[in-house]
């Protein structure tokens, strides 16, 4: 049942008070809280401040029923965040290119749960989803609390990725080496002390040279002490087949039970978005992982997403200093091989 701004707990009240709102909190199998419009409206007409103050809360907010087209996503979500990325992983249309707005991946397969952009340094601080036609049936978005994951492991699963690192190695191509190096052919003293931008380490090996970058296996989300799962482990290994990347800081795999138990657990606590038209989905992607059902017609599933850095985040340590993505609109070097998702 939803609940008004003036019939929540005190915390709740407070912080949404001028809402001018129905919120109905998450509760069990639905991880996410909705927002309703009191009246006609759009989403503009919500005080940022209280979106802020709900999305620090629970992380992951659906606001349906309000008048949405894609200049009011692009002008909700710029509200809160400083820049944006642009995601060049294949089938998507860029819908508008200064905002970095693009579909949703145009495939019908299911996909695992991610983090968006997980398998990259810049991983961005939220995802935004507008539906402007939802699917007549099939191709919910799932979404899984990555802190509620950890909770569910196995304990043996947990007490082994606690403390751990997880190590990301690709070959450098040379369009990334000259973005970040400014060569596409450096020498050995300037791939050893790359400009403090840069958010790789690499190294010149018999086949090339390799970048890489480490997160934490368990991490702490933005805002939240609790330990959270979310990287690119179950898309990398039961969507591309590929379980050697990430690797653990050893730089040996993942192992195979823990793997399986992981998705699992997020396969059982995961929740889907039954998408309707005008729907807009604002998700933590330091804390939620997103995947997707199958999809019977991609041409009838029209989805928009928006990648940012928040402006009020706390951004993570382990970040370069000067990270470009906290500057303006981010377009990572084109790869010349496509990667998915």
């Amino acid at each position: 049942m939803a609940a008004s701004a003036m019939s929540m707990g005190d915390a709740e009240r407070r912080d949404t008070s001028s809402l001018m709102a129905d919120i109905s909190p998450p509760g069990p199998g639905r991880p996410y809280a909705i927002v309703t419009p009191a009246g006609e409206a759009g989403p503009l007409a919500l005080d940022p401040a209280a979106i802020v103050a709900l999305y620090q809360r629970h992380g992951a907010l659906l606001l349906r029923g309000f008048a949405l087209d894609l200049g009011a996503f692009r002008a909700f979500a710029g509200q809160f965040c400083s820049s944006s990325v642009f995601n060049e992983s294949p089938d998507r249309r860029l819908l508008d290119a200064e905002a970095n707005i693009q579909s949703v991946n145009g495939g019908v397969a299911a996909f695992p749960l991610h983090p968006e952009l997980s398998r990259e340094p810049w991983k961005p601080d939220v995802c935004f989803f507008a539906c402007f036609r939802p699917p007549r049936a099939k191709g919910a978005t799932t979404i899984c609390d990555g802190i509620e994951l950890v909770r569910h492991l196995p304990e043996a699963v947990r007490r082994g990725l606690e403390r751990r690192r997880l190590l990301y190695v690709q070959r450098a191509a040379p369009e990334l080496l000259d973005y970040w190096l400014g060569s596409a052919t450096p020498d050995d003293a300037l791939l050893a002390a790359p400009p403090p931008p840069c958010p790789y380490v690499f190294r010149r090996t018999p086949d090339g040279i390799v970048r890489a970058f480490s997160r934490p296996a368990l991490h702490k989300p933005m805002f939240s002490d609790a330990p959270a799962f979310g990287n690119f482990l179950l898309f990398s290994t039961f969507f591309n087949g590929n379980p050697t990347f990430p690797l653990l800081d050893d730089g040996q795999p993942v192992p195979e039970p823990w793997l399986w138990a992981i998705k699992d657990v997020g396969d059982r606590l995961s929740a889907p978005v039954a998408w309707q038209a005008g729907d807009l989905l604002m998700l933590d992607n330091s804390r939620f992982m997103h995947g997707r059902t199958a999809i019977l017609d991609p041409d009838e599933r029209q989805i928009a997403s928006f990648f940012g850095y928040l402006n009020f985040a706390i951004p993570d340590a382990e970040e370069p200093p000067g990270a470009p993505w906290r500057k303006a609109a981010f377009r990572p070097p084109q790869r010349r091989a496509p990667l998915p998702a």
